[in-house]
């Protein structure tokens, strides 16, 4: 049957209106590819770099609380300063005079006296008198050379504190720089997504977490790994079979099936946690409840304040996110991991330390 005018313009129009409808589809395509879900690697990596801008903001904030504690003791030493010059002012004067008398002689003229008189009386009498005034003469300049020396003294002391304060202020720059383009970065990361709002509920769980339950966690390990390294030296004198001697040379070898033994002894936390050592390196893991924590480092040999081998933390991780250095350095500081063998033997002296099959190898020789 013939279409009438009406049946064509609406077949012409539901044409156009595919066509439009295709054109819309095609164009849209590559908008919708771009907007497929991110994996978990990228969602980790940004609760990572949200616990990161955490941890930075607590270095931050003890930076600047301990910048006001060397500007207060600056205050204190410039104060110290300004009351030392005055009294020294007086002194400088009185050992001036003392100077100018014997320059200009005019001590000589009581020594001469002394070979003029002529009578015993008179000679002893000068002889104290003499003795008076060299004795008064030796207290004014030893008092100005002593209050001398203590002006220098804490002029280098102001000196120093002036430099640790400009290398604060550098530290502290340079953690403020980080921290704003780590903010920065994950601010941008989350402006591209649409579950933006999602993640930002997961950065705040995860961070709250971490106050409350996570670093007191780990600070908690640390504190016991502190208190246990102190124990090491007389467990070692109990376990003379990890100890090999051979004349002024000692070589103690710990295994790390022993280590975690000894370290179960000394701390029940430990039941959770077990070292490995691989390549040079010691590797902690644990669990407990819901919290994970994975801890990788070495030790090297110290000589300052004490001689010494000392537990590095190379990484820590708590629940599979990789906490900054900024922590690292903070526990490292709070927490003495240091083995000290003078506590085993006040003459013993540690030369190195390594990590072969499966020990840590500590080599000693007696300082006498």
């Amino acid at each position: 049957m013939p279409l009438t005018d009406s049946h064509a313009h609406k077949r012409l129009a539901a044409a156009i209106l595919a066509a439009l409808i295709s054109a819309l589809l095609i164009l849209r395509l590559p908008v919708l590819a771009e907007e497929k879900p991110k994996s978990e690697e990228d969602v980790h990596s940004l609760l990572e770099k949200s616990l990161s801008v955490v941890e930075i903001d607590k270095e931050i904030a003890r930076i600047a609380v301990e910048k006001e504690a060397l500007l207060d003791t600056m205050s204190d030493t410039e104060r110290q300063l300004a009351e030392q010059e005055i009294a020294i002012d007086g002194k400088r004067d009185q050992a001036g005079d003392v100077l100018r008398a014997y320059y200009m002689g005019e001590r000589d003229m009581l020594y001469l006296s002394l070979l003029t008189t002529d009578s015993w009386t008179d000679f002893f009498t000068i002889l104290d008198y003499l003795d008076i005034l060299v004795s008064q003469d030796k207290h004014t300049l030893n008092t100005y050379i002593g209050q001398y020396r203590d002006l220098q003294n804490q002029y280098t002391q102001l000196e120093d504190k002036q430099a640790e304060l400009i290398a604060l202020e550098e530290k502290l720059k340079l953690q403020r720089d980080r921290v704003i383009a780590l903010e920065a970065e994950l601010e941008g990361e989350l402006a591209g997504r649409t579950d933006s709002e999602r993640i930002r509920l997961l950065i705040e769980q995860l961070t709250s977490f971490w106050e409350e339950k996570g670093l007191t966690e780990v600070r908690e390990y640390f504190k016991a790994l502190s208190r246990a390294m102190g124990e090491l030296p007389g467990w070692l004198q109990d376990n003379k079979d990890l100890m090999e001697i051979k004349g002024f040379q000692y070589t103690i070898r710990v295994p790390e099936d022993r280590l975690n033994e000894f370290l179960r002894e000394q701390d029940e936390k430990f039941n959770y946690f077990s070292f490995q050592f691989e390549d040079d390196r010691i590797i902690a893991y644990g669990k407990r409840d819901d919290i994970e924590i994975s801890v990788s480092g070495h030790y090297s040999l110290i000589e300052e304040p004490d001689n010494g081998i000392m537990f590095h933390v190379d990484e820590l991780k708590f629940n599979g996110f990789t906490l900054p250095d900024t922590t690292r350095a903070a526990l490292e500081e709070e927490f003495d991991l240091g083995f000290y063998p003078g506590m085993l033997t006040k003459f013993l002296k540690a030369n190195s330390v390594a990590i072969e099959d499966g020990e840590l190898i500590i080599k000693l020789s007696v300082s006498l």
